[in-house]
């Protein structure tokens, strides 16, 4: 017996120093952002471009990043509360949702010049650009998602929900879209060809469903709750829930790595939990990593291997964009 607790001690030993001599996140990069104010959402990237875009709601502007140097390179303005940022690189269009007035305003992608506009009401929020099928999504109102043709804006339909939509997954070509509700307490599943909602997921004793990501091969749909804080993994052929793990509070953002298995789920209670995908069904934090306080947007790219993590002006905490590599 003693051999034996001896042994585990010395594997648990070796696994610690090994996680502190390759962290799963590790800062590399700090961008400060002396002019932005107020609270920051969610980002767009122009991958061959070396391009991130970051939504400065609060300060109703679009920060602009280029990747190679890591500097803010331009800011857009005329801005009434960006929500939600996707760069169309077929089209070379910037699409930007506003919270405030309801607009997509889109931009062209060199010289940021306003092209044109298409007012959704109220509230536009969350964005999601499919390559395949050359479409700009946007969620607004009180319960819809809409799409566009990335090349001239032109609104090809919608789909309506029970109330207002936040993170969605858009199924590479476009078949089916999953969209979470938190006011409905539920997961919509739409599907685009009949513009409706075919199946509702309840979440039971889990609730404000804000942030989600979707593992499109392996078939699960990953989703994070703010009460409890708790990652839930889903079939996303059956809506079965096959997993839970806890997860940082006050999430708004949610990544699925595919290089690496991994999970990284950014709070607002000032640290990224790092989740190890083990298997479809079976999957273990492995890290916090400590941010700031309101840190709860970010941006993963599988790509470079790096997490942008957006950090709000707080008091004397400084706004500033933080830069991590993703461990091999």
């Amino acid at each position: 017996m003693r051999n034996i607790l001896l042994a585990s001690l010395v594997a648990m030993f070796a696994t610690t120093l090994a996680a502190q001599q390759n962290p799963a996140l590790r800062l590399v990069g700090t961008i400060g952002l002396p002019n932005v104010e107020g609270r920051i959402d969610h980002f767009g990237i122009d991958l061959k471009g070396q391009r991130l875009f970051m939504s400065a709601l609060g300060n109703n502007t679009v920060e602009v990043f280029d990747l190679r140097t890591n500097r803010r390179v331009r800011t857009i303005t005329g801005l009434h509360e960006p929500q939600g940022v996707t760069y169309a690189a077929d089209s070379n269009r910037i699409y930007v949702a506003n919270g405030d007035d309801g607009k997509v305003r889109i931009f062209d992608g060199t010289s940021y010049k306003l092209i044109s506009s298409l007012d959704f009401g109220s509230d536009a929020d969350d964005t999601r650009y499919d390559s395949e099928t050359r479409r700009v999504y946007v969620g607004y109102g009180e319960g819809a998602v809409a799409a566009m043709d990335s090349t001239t804006g032109k609104v090809l339909g919608q789909i309506k929900v029970d109330a207002h939509p936040e993170a969605y997954e858009v199924e590479p070509g476009g078949g089916r879209i999953f969209i979470n509700v938190p006011n409905a307490h539920a997961i919509a599943v739409a599907d685009w060809s009949r513009k409706q909602v075919v199946a509702r997921w309840q979440l039971g004793g889990y609730a404000a469903n804000f942030p989600m990501a979707l593992d499109a091969p392996a078939h699960r749909l990953f989703v994070v709750t703010r009460r409890p804080a708790q990652l839930l993994v889903f079939n996303a052929d059956t809506g079965k829930l096959t997993a839970h793990v806890t997860a940082a509070g006050d999430a708004d953002d949610l990544w699925y790595d595919p290089i690496r298995r991994r999970i990284y789920v950014t709070g607002g209670e000032g640290f990224v939990s790092v989740i190890e995908q083990r298997s479809g069904d079976r999957y273990e934090p492995v890290a916090k990593v400590a941010t700031a306080p309101g840190a709860r947007t970010s941006f993963f790219s599988p790509q470079l291997g790096r997490l942008y993590v957006a950090v709000p002006h707080r008091g004397s905490q400084h706004a500033e964009l933080r830069v991590y590599a993703a461990a091999p």
